[in-house]
């Protein structure tokens, strides 16, 4: 299984990048998502820190 990381500044196209590779069925992790949803208000990652 290949993995790569695809990584860049603001504004640089990840997120249309990664919203390719899912049309195409291409497993993707959104790193971004994961942290807003563990930092969520009232969530126990956000009470946490």
């Amino acid at each position: 299984m290949l993995r790569a990381a695809l990584t860049g500044g603001i504004a640089t196209g990840k997120s249309y990048c990664l919203s390719q590779f899912d049309s195409l069925g291409v497993p993707v992790i959104d790193a971004d998502r994961l942290a807003r949803l563990a930092l969520a208000p009232g969530s126990a990652g956000l009470a946490a820190v």
